[in-house]
C-alpha cells in the first residue's frame, strides 16, 4: 500500500477527537460491538454531505444551462454521476466487510490508519464544497465553467480512490479473520 494517495492521507492524519467532534453522534471503533454502527454511521453521514453537494450542484448545472444551453449539460451530467457514484460508495461499502470489521482485532496502529482514511473523506467533502462554489462563481459571473467543472471532477476522482484505499486498509485487517 505504498501509493502516493495513500501516503498522503496517512501523513494528514489528525487526532480522533477532532474526527469525532465532526461528526454527530460518532463514538468511534473502539469497542469491538460498536464498529459496524460506527462504520455505518460515519459512512451515511458522509453520504448524506455529498447528497446534499450533489443537489447544490444540480443548482448550478440549471444555471449553466439557462446561461449556455444544452452545449453544458454533458461534462455537467458526467460530474454529477461521479459525485452520484462517490455517495453511492459511501452508502453500499458495508457488505463487503461489515461483518469482519464488527469481530476483527484491531490493534492502535489500525485504528490510526482507518481513522486516518475516515478524516480524508471529511476532506474530500471540503473540498468537493469549495470546488462546487467555484462552478457556482464561474457560472454567475460568465467566467469560463471548465476548469472548474474539471477540478471538481478530479476531487471526486481523488475521493473515491481514496475510500477504494480505506476499504483495503479494512479488508487486509480481515485477512487473518
Amino acid at each position: 500500500m505504498g501509493s502516493r494517495l495513500y501516503d498522503q492521507i496517512i501523513a494528514q492524519r489528525g487526532s480522533l477527537e477532532r474526527l469525532v467532534a465532526r461528526i454527530p453522534g460518532f463514538r468511534g471503533y473502539h469497542e469491538k460491538e460498536a464498529r459496524r454502527a460506527a462504520d455505518t454511521m460515519l459512512r451515511d453521514y458522509l453520504a448524506d454531505q455529498v447528497e446534499d453537494l450533489i443537489r447544490d450542484f444540480a443548482r448550478v448545472e440549471s444555471q449553466l444551462v439557462d446561461k449556455v444551453g444544452l452545449a453544458g449539460m454533458s461534462r455537467t451530467r458526467e460530474v454529477k454521476a461521479r459525485l452520484q457514484s462517490y455517495a453511492d460508495r459511501l452508502r453500499t461499502a458495508a457488505p463487503k466487510y461489515s461483518a469482519m470489521f464488527a469481530h476483527v482485532k484491531i490493534d492502535i496502529d489500525d485504528l490510526e490508519r482507518i481513522y486516518a482514511f475516515d478524516e480524508a473523506q471529511l476532506r474530500y467533502i471540503n473540498q468537493l464544497g469549495q470546488a462546487v462554489e467555484a462552478v457556482k462563481a464561474a457560472v454567475s459571473s460568465g467566467e469560463d465553467h471548465q476548469q472548474a467543472l474539471d477540478a471538481l471532477m478530479q476531487v471526486a476522482d481523488e475521493a473515491i480512490e481514496a475510500f477504494s484505499l480505506r476499504d483495503d486498509v479494512i479488508l487486509k485487517l480481515g485477512e487473518s479473520y
